[in-house]
């Protein structure tokens, strides 16, 4: 087991001793988390003047801060105002700044809220809010106005209300579990919680939003696993934004996820001097892929309180993308989208390959500035749905295909099949007659 310098320093000033035997317990993380700036200053060795620290001392107060002892690990506390982590994790007198665009809730995610604890915003699918407390705060979280309550763990009674809904409301085939990070609950919770939802029969899939792995991949264990892979199919996405991130105790959180069974994808945010380089991006793309985690989002930054100084122009973000387009792996890009505010739901934005079209023809350009065309068919009948299923002439036959097949001596005893022999492998007359035939 191998720690860094860091590492090895901060557990020292925890806890005074000569060891790191408690570094790698999640709950020991969590129990030493950073939650204040005299703590920061004193693990970290980076002091503030006077006038900086009472002005970050409003912004805690404000927009709390919580930080794991590992993710604090990973700041270069010798470049640290440029650092993606510390810009992350720590924030600044930045965040008391609002403009007008700013919402205290931009996807009016209470608004679509029928019950406690649900949205319901797109027609199949629900966000199921279990908890609002982070191993760590992220200082661009869309749920500023959320996250930090750190007394609301739910009830069972709580999360009923949510199970209830979803239960009561047939349309809805897709849970996804958000916070906060779901994983924040105790494992017996988890086993609760999935065990409820994955019984409620017009639930196909369940998906779980968490950063664990990015700022606590100890929380990731075996008794973990053991509980997730009880109810498949179960889709995970996790949220890293920058190369440095990835760490060899992520790459173990996620090859335990992976291995585990779990489809695993990955949320980014795009954020000013973090991430708003197509170098850094593709770099990122590339090392989630190498470790099996698809890049699924990048996101623009939300019009959340106190997040202007991350916000991009939207020309960033395509500017991104046209560094990906052609020039990565297609299952190495993300979709670039806008969560529309107000609740309009995820919009993606992509540069514009489609230059112009005709009744016949469409012209079409690549990412090396290539101008080509398409022929449309000539004789394309369009067909207006309405909606008259019982007599539609496509294939509306919707049940899974089914791919069972009699086999050896039941087989041969069917009387619509054609076969009259059963010939072992390597058979050498059958292997001669190939040959010969060949």
């Amino acid at each position: 087991m191998i720690f860094n310098d860091a590492q090895q320093e901060i557990a020292n000033k925890i806890e005074n001793k000569k060891n790191l035997s408690n570094w790698r317990d999640w709950k020991w993380q969590l129990k030493h988390s950073i939650k204040s700036l005299d703590q920061f200053e004193l693990l970290t060795g980076i002091r503030f003047d006077d006038s900086e620290r009472k002005e970050l001392k409003k912004t805690f107060d404000k927009f709390p801060l919580s930080i794991t002892p590992y993710y604090l690990s990973l700041i270069n506390t010798k470049n640290f105002r440029n650092d993606p982590v510390f810009r992350q994790a720590f924030g600044g007198v930045e965040e008391l700044i609002m403009s007008d665009a700013e919402l205290k809730d931009p996807l009016s995610e209470d608004h679509d809220s029928p019950v406690e604890g649900i949205t319901h915003r797109y027609p199949d699918r629900v966000l199921f809010h279990v908890s609002n407390v982070c191993s760590m705060y992220c200082r661009h979280c869309t749920r500023k106005r959320k996250v930090g309550d750190v007394d609301f763990v739910p009830t069972k009674d709580q999360l009923r209300k949510g199970i209830d809904y979803i239960r009561k409301t047939p349309q809805v085939r897709d849970v996804l579990l958000s916070g906060g990070d779901p994983f924040m609950l105790t494992d017996q919770m988890i086993d609760w919680l999935l065990s409820e939802i994955s019984s409620i029969e017009h639930v196909e899939v369940i998906r779980i939003g968490t950063r664990m792995p990015v700022v606590l991949p100890y929380r990731i264990t075996d008794d973990l696993i053991s509980i997730l892979k009880k109810y498949q199919p179960l889709w995970i996405n996790t949220h890293f934004n920058h190369p440095r991130e990835i760490t060899a105790s992520s790459k173990e959180a996620v090859a335990m996820l992976a291995d585990g069974g779990f489809p695993l994808g990955n949320q980014s945010v795009l954020l000013a001097d973090i991430n708003d380089c197509p170098r850094i991006m593709k770099t990122l793309v590339h090392k989630l892929v190498e470790n099996r985690v698809r890049p699924y989002y990048l996101y623009q930054c939300d019009l959340s309180e106190g997040l202007s100084h991350f916000r991009t122009p939207i020309g960033k973000g395509i500017e991104i993308m046209e560094s990906l387009v052609g020039h990565t792996s297609g299952f190495a890009r993300p979709v670039y989208v806008i969560d529309a505010p107000g609740g309009g739901g995820k919009i993606p934005v992509m540069p514009n390959y489609i230059i112009s079209w005709s009744t016949n023809k469409v012209v079409l350009r690549n990412y090396e500035g290539v101008i080509t065309t398409y022929q449309e068919p000539d004789s394309y009948e369009p067909k207006m749905c309405d909606r008259n299923c019982e007599k539609c002439s496509l294939d509306l036959e919707l049940s899974e295909g089914d791919e069972s097949e009699a086999i050896g001596i039941e087989k041969l005893l069917q009387e619509q099949s054609d076969t009259i022999s059963l010939v072992p492998e390597n058979n050498e007359r059958i292997q001669r007659r190939d040959e010969n035939a060949g």
